[in-house]
């Protein structure tokens, strides 16, 4: 027998009163009962994005809240600034493309950020950009980017949004969404939020409203005008996901009964845990800003990265990420996030050093274990 642990950011492991829930009878969606449901999700959605606005939500991936701020908000030809500084914030950049916005890219080493100092600059020096699209948490590099620093920027400026891919962020890395100046927020499912794929979000701003009644895009079933009319009634356009509405509900119980604060706060004892126990093991992040859901290591000179990946996977049963595009091979990537505690990170962490001492690689046994027990006992 061999037990999986899923230490990947997405998808994260899913709790058991959330997987019962799931397995439920199916209801029908166009009932008072699923209405009643659906109505207390849209609300529970709020204090997890920190806004009063309305939380939209919809059958997709992320990647679908994504495609559908662009198409939303703005218009062929409209501008749009896009920090690239991992595979995420490159997919901005690609919806951009897709619908004939003009993409003006700031080009950042992965595992940086793009400053503040640098976007304002960008924003100062041409006032048709209509929107800053950016990560919270670059999910490639495990790096947190300045959302509260952007939103000061963009505030002041009547005629850009500030929209934000908090896919892998959401529930663990702090946004505060109507506090910082967000317009949009989208976010999904499979990460913090503790469920299987297939929801995506959206909390959208009143600012961001005023953008949406100048958009000329193509829009259809991502057409978030007419998903906020059903939103209103407690309903949505198209068929949901019936039992995922019905699992986010159970989800977004626990999380509420923890309290979104101490959540954000067992992520970040996590995060700064297997930072730790990297150091203790003389291992180095890849991020110069690291970010509380996931840490992206670097694989030790002389160890393949994809023999490191597979061992943990085969040998060891933990199941972590890898780099992408030209990180592949060069870092593995051990999440924290959603339904994870002490023991998760504890358990990821003596696979690595096992692991690392089956490639050959001169590890104490022990010393990183060692080193996140310390840091929890304080």
């Amino acid at each position: 027998m061999r037990k999986v642990y899923l230490m990947t950011p997405g998808p994260t492991p899913v709790p058991d009163r959330v997987r019962r829930v799931e397995s439920q009878e199916i209801i029908h969606h166009r009932t008072k009962e699923h209405s009643a449901i659906f109505g207390r999700v849209s609300e529970n959605l709020r204090p997890i994005f920190k806004t009063e606005n309305p939380v939209l939500t919809f059958t997709s991936s992320g990647t679908g809240a994504m495609e559908g701020a662009v198409a939303n908000m703005l218009s062929a030809g409209d501008k749009a600034l896009v920090p690239i500084a991992g595979k995420f914030s490159e997919r901005w950049a690609e919806i951009c493309k897709a619908y004939g916005v003009k993409v003006i890219p700031v080009e950042v080493e992965w595992g940086n950020i793009a400053e503040p100092p640098v976007v304002k600059e960008y924003l100062d020096k041409d006032p048709d950009i209509k929107a800053l699209l950016v990560p919270l948490c670059e999910t490639s590099t495990g790096t947190i980017f300045p959302i509260q620093e952007y939103g000061e920027i963009v505030r002041e400026k009547a005629g850009t949004i500030l929209v934000v891919d908090a896919i892998s962020g959401l529930g663990a890395c702090d946004i505060r969404n109507d506090e910082w100046g967000v317009d949009i927020c989208v976010s999904g499912s499979q990460k913090g939020l503790m469920l299987p794929p297939g929801l995506a979000f959206a909390s959208v701003s009143n600012k961001a409203w005023e953008f949406a009644e100048q958009s000329n895009l193509p829009k259809y079933y991502f057409d978030w005008k007419k998903a906020r009319k059903s939103w209103e009634k407690a309903d949505t356009p198209y068929t949901p996901a019936v039992s995922l509405i019905l699992a986010l509900d159970e989800s977004l119980k626990m999380l509420n009964e923890e309290g979104i604060d101490k959540v954000l706060a067992r992520h970040s004892m996590l995060a700064d845990a297997t930072r730790t126990a990297a150091g203790a093991l003389e291992l180095e992040l890849l991020s110069k800003y690291p970010a509380n859901s996931v840490t992206a290591i670097r694989v030790p000179d002389g160890i393949d990265g994809i023999e490191l990946k597979n061992t943990l996977d085969k040998k060891y049963g933990v199941k972590v990420a890898g780099g992408q595009a030209h990180l592949k091979g060069k870092i593995f990537r051990i999440a924290h996030l959603g339904y994870m505690d002490k023991f998760d990170v504890i358990t990821a962490i003596s696979a690595v050093e096992l692991t690392l001492k089956n490639l050959g690689y001169p590890v104490e046994l022990g010393n990183g274990v060692r080193a996140m027990e310390e840091m929890f006992l304080k």
